[in-house]
This record gives C-alpha cells, structure tokens and sequence, in this order.
C-alpha cells in the first residue's frame, strides 16, 4: 500500500490536531521509512521478480523488524513514550502509536502472505495486490477521504498553506496512478532504498512546511 498510508496519516490530524502532518505521515510511513534503512546494510531482504504479485514486481523475502506486527507494536510504544511529556502528548502519542501499527494492517489487505506477526513467525495477507485496479480502489478511496478530513480539519493561514498542500496531494496522487499503471520494475535494489529515502524525506519537509502554513490547532510540534 501507498498513498493509503499517506490517507491515514492526514486523517489523523483530526484526532491529534497538536502533531504536525510531518509527525503523522512518519508515523504511518515509518515502517517503509526504516525497512530502506534495514534492505541497505543487509538486515531485510527484497527481491525484484515480476509476477511475483500482479500490482507490485517486488518480493519482500525478509522484513522482520520493519513489518512484523510485533516490532510495530514496539516501535508504536516508543512514540507514544517520546511524546508522553509534550504538551496534549497521551493523545498525540496515542494517536501516532496507532498510525504506526496501521501499517502492518493496511499491508495485510494488499500483500500477499508476506506480513510476519513477529519476527520468524507465521505471515499473512489477503493478497489485494493481485488486482491492480482493485488495488487502486481501494487506495484512491482512503487517499480521497485522507485528504477531505486533513482540508476540513485545518485551513489555510496564506498562499504556502493553500497551493503548497494541493501541490502535495496532486503530487501523490499523480505519482500514485503513474507508478501503478505503468509496471516498470525498478533496475535495482539499491535504486530502490535509495529512491525510497529521497522521496519519503523530500515529502515530509514538504508536509511540515505546508502544515506550518495552515490553522487548525493552538500549537504544532514534530
């Protein structure tokens, strides 16, 4: 799953309006934020091998501590204990535990039998990936709703908070539908940990910059 994860990352400024949109994507995202990190020094294992799904010709042989249920669960527990002393931070931390742990649910819809429980441990998944355009439903569905709630709960304080926040959403989007479509594998593993990198952190400074341009909470904090 992509931009699903993006979807519940906007979303959860609602039930956390004190985090910025930067917190709460790297919560939603950072189980595929340290699962480069861990493909890079050889502690997980990706395979590029068309067909091994009909969506996505990647095969994810390893990734116990970046997508096991057990060490997002972990790793949710640390967020929550990082912003216990932060202003509203039971909340906050709370909201972006569950953000973290989200992706292991919304990769069990889309992955093939992959998703591991605990590290070692049995893996499931239901297997959406075997349809693109079911796939692409499903996403742009939770992408829109994502979206609506973020735009609803926060509003625009000048033109950055205006132009800079449907700049990203067309980006996203966009990207989103081409990637899809166009079933290009990557040429290499290390385009792949290395793209996932630039991309993800390109997208959350451009996420807390737009955030700091929108009203809707008395105070934001990353």
């Amino acid at each position: 799953m992509f931009i699903g994860h993006f979807a519940v990352g906007f979303a959860g400024k609602r039930a956390a309006p004190r985090a910025s949109l930067a917190a709460l994507l790297f919560a939603a995202l950072f189980a595929d934020v340290l699962w480069p990190v861990l493909v890079a020094i050889g502690a997980e294992e990706v395979r590029i091998a068309p067909g091994s799904t009909v969506y996505t010709p990647l095969e994810f042989v390893s990734y116990p501590w970046s997508h096991s249920l057990l060490m997002l669960t972990i790793w949710g527990a640390l967020f929550a204990a990082y912003y216990r002393g932060k202003p509203d931070g039971a909340r906050t931390g709370f909201v972006l535990a569950l953000l973290v742990v989200s992706h292991w649910v919304l990769d069990w819809i889309t992955h093939k039998p992959d998703m591991p429980l605990w590290p070692r441990g049995p893996r499931y998944g239901l297997g959406l990936w075997n349809s693109v355009y079911g796939t692409m439903a499903v996403e742009i569905v939770m992408f829109i709703a994502g979206v609506w709630i973020y735009s609803t709960t926060t509003r625009p304080r000048d033109r950055i908070g205006s132009i800079g926040w449907w700049a990203l959403v067309g980006l996203l989007g966009g990207f989103y539908v081409f990637d899809s479509l166009s079933g290009s594998p990557p040429p290499s593993v290390k385009a792949i940990w290395i793209s996932a990198l630039l991309a993800t952190a390109v997208i959350l400074a451009w996420a807390g910059w737009v955030d700091r341009h929108r009203d809707g909470a008395k105070r934001n904090y990353t």
